[in-house]
C-alpha cells in the first residue's frame, strides 16, 4: 500500500456508482455556495502539495469535492471565505475542547506574544505547566515537552527501547499514532505477524520491528507476547480509540494489556494524544483505573497551539538525556506561547460542569442521530464516550478496526456532504469523531438535530 492504512481504507471504492442517487439530494438541501472556496483551493493546488497541508483535510475519503476554506472561527462556529457559517464538530480533530478563540486562552497567547514567543531557555511557564500536568495525572512522575503528538509517540518508542534493550513494538490495528516511519506499518498476513510498510518510503526493516494485533483482542496479544517473549520493548495502545472512530475498550482489556505486557518484560505506552482531558480532567487511564509506564500527550493540552508531551515513571524517564543515554531534543519544545496557552486551557477545564455538559450534549446527539436513522430505516451503529462520537453505517457493533472497515463508506459520504451543505461541519471520514466542545450550546444541539432529521428524511425517503 502506498498510503497509511487509516486513510487507505477510507477511500470510497464504489462511491461514484453508489452515491449517484444522492446527487440531486445535495442540490435540494438548502445548498450553501462554495465558489470562493473553489477559487482558493484551485489557487492552493498550484502552491501547496495536493492543496492541503494534511491529507485528512482533503475530501478524498468522502468521494472528493472542494475542501471548504475557512477564514474565521469563534466559539462553536466556522466562517468560510464565502461567508457561510457552520456549527463545528471537527474541533480541529480534537484539540479544541473549549471551542475556537476561547477568551482566557486568547489572552494568554496575546501576553505570550508580547513577552517574546521563543527563548531557547528554561521558562517559568514550562515548570508551572509540568506541575499542572503532574497534579492532574499523578502517573507523570517526570514529563518532557515536545511539539506534536507524533513527536511524543515517536519518543516514547525510543525511550522504551532504550529502557528495555529490546527492539520490537506491538500496536493495535487501525490505531493512528502519528506519521513517524515506525507507526506507518500495517498488519502482516496474520494477527501476530510482523508488519509490512503502509506507506511508500517506510523500509521493510522498520516494519519488521512492529507487530500489529486487533484491538480488544486479549488472546491475540497474549499469543504475540508469548511468541516474541524476549523481543518486545513496549505495547502501544490508545486506551479509547479515536482514529478508526470512537471505540471504547471492552471490560478489563486495558488491565490485561498491562498485566500481559509486564509479565513479558515489556513496557506499556498509552497514546492519550486525543483522550487526555477530553472526557474528564485527566486521562482515559484514570477513567479505567489503570497505570501505564509511559504516556504520549498532545492536542488539548496545547489549547490550540502546537504541542506534545511524554512522561511517566521516573525510573523509565531518567533514561532520557541529559540524565540518560536516550537522546531527544527540540528547538521549539516548551515554547512560551504553547506553555501559556496550555496552562490557560487547563485552568478552564478544571470546572467539572464543563465535562458534564459535553457528556449531556453528546448523549443528546447520539439519541437524536439514532432516532433519525431508525425513523427512515437506515442502519447505524453509534459509538460514543462523553462528548465524542462516531456514526458508523451498519447494523453490527464496532469494537475493532476490521469491523469499522466493513461499515458503509458511501452512506457516510452522503451524510457528510448533505450536512455540510446545511451548515454542519464534521470530519470528512467515516473513521473520525464528532467532537462536542465547551462552546456548544443547547441551541446548537437542537439546530443540529433538526438538520439531521431533515437530512436523513431527504437521503432515505
Amino acid at each position: 500500500m502506498n498510503v497509511p492504512q487509516c486513510y487507505h481504507k477510507c477511500v470510497v471504492r464504489l462511491f461514484l456508482a453508489h452515491l449517484f442517487k444522492f446527487q440531486p439530494v445535495y442540490r435540494r438541501l438548502n445548498p450553501l455556495e462554495f465558489s470562493e472556496s473553489k477559487r482558493w483551493f484551485e489557487r492552493s493546488e498550484q502552491a501547496i502539495l495536493g492543496g492541503v497541508n494534511s491529507p485528512s483535510r482533503s475530501f478524498k475519503a468522502v468521494g472528493g469535492g472542494i475542501p471548504i476554506v475557512m477564514k474565521r472561527a469563534y466559539g462553536a462556529y466556522f466562517e468560510d471565505v464565502d461567508g457561510n457559517t457552520f456549527i463545528d464538530y471537527l474541533g480541529a480533530y480534537g484539540p479544541l475542547v473549549l471551542g475556537h478563540a476561547h477568551p482566557h486562552v486568547m489572552q494568554a497567547v496575546r501576553q505570550a506574544t508580547e513577552d517574546g514567543i521563543l527563548y531557547g531557555t528554561p521558562t517559568p511557564w514550562e515548570v508551572e505547566f509540568a506541575e499542572t500536568l503532574q497534579e492532574a495525572i499523578p502517573d507523570l512522575e517526570r514529563v518532557r515537552f515536545v511539539n506534536s503528538g507524533t513527536e511524543a509517540v515517536m519518543t516514547t518508542l525510543r525511550v522504551a527501547r532504550g529502557a528495555t534493550g529490546r527492539n520490537k513494538i506491538v500496536k493495535f490495528a487501525g490505531c493512528y499514532h502519528g506519521h513517524s516511519d515506525a507507526m506507518l506499518v500495517a498488519a502482516g498476513s496474520g494477527p501476530s505477524s510482523i508488519g509490512i510498510p503502509d506507506s511508500a518510503g517506510v523500509t521493510p526493516a522498520t516494519a519488521s520491528e512492529i507487530i500489529t494485533v486487533p484491538y480488544n483482542d486479549v488472546e491475540a496479544l497474549a499469543s504475540t507476547l508469548e511468541q516474541h517473549r524476549f523481543e518486545i520493548a513496549a505495547v502501544l495502545v490508545e486506551p479509547i480509540v479515536g482514529n478508526f472512530g470512537i471505540v471504547a475498550p471492552q471490560t478489563g482489556f486495558l488491565q490485561q494489556v498491562i498485566d500481559l505486557s509486564h509479565a513479558a518484560g515489556a513496557l506499556v505506552i498509552f497514546d492519550e494524544v486525543i483522550t487526555a482531558f477530553r472526557f474528564h480532567y485527566g486521562t482515559a487511564a484514570q477513567m479505567y483505573d489503570v497505570h501505564p509506564d509511559l504516556y504520549a500527550l498532545g492536542k488539548i493540552i496545547g489549547g490550540g497551539l502546537p504541542i506534545g508531551a511524554y512522561g511517566g515513571k521516573q525510573v523509565v524517564m531518567e533514561r532520557v538525556a541529559p540524565l540518560g543515554p536516550v537522546y531527544q531534543a527540540g528547538t521549539m519544545a516548551g515554547n512560551p506561547a504553547s506553555m501559556r496557552a496550555g496552562l490557560a486551557c487547563l485552568e478552564v477545564l478544571r470546572q467539572p460542569e464543563i465535562y458534564e455538559r459535553m457528556n449531556s450534549f453528546g448523549q443528546r446527539l447520539e439519541t437524536g442521530l439514532h432516532n433519525a436513522a431508525q425513523r427512515v430505516g437506515a442502519q447505524v451503529t453509534i459509538n460514543r464516550v462523553g462528548g465524542a462520537l462516531t456514526v458508523f453505517f451498519g447494523s453490527q457493533p464496532v469494537v475493532n478496526y476490521e469491523q469499522a472497515v466493513r461499515t458503509s463508506s458511501e452512506e457516510f459520504a452522503a451524510l457528510f456532504h448533505a450536512l455540510l451543505r446545511r451548515g454542519i461541519f464534521i470530519a470528512p471520514s467515516k473513521y473520525e469523531a464528532w467532537f462536542v466542545s465547551a462552546a456548544h450550546s443547547e441551541g446548537d444541539i437542537t439546530k443540529t438535530l433538526q438538520i439531521v432529521d431533515a437530512t436523513f428524511d431527504e437521503l432515505y425517503r
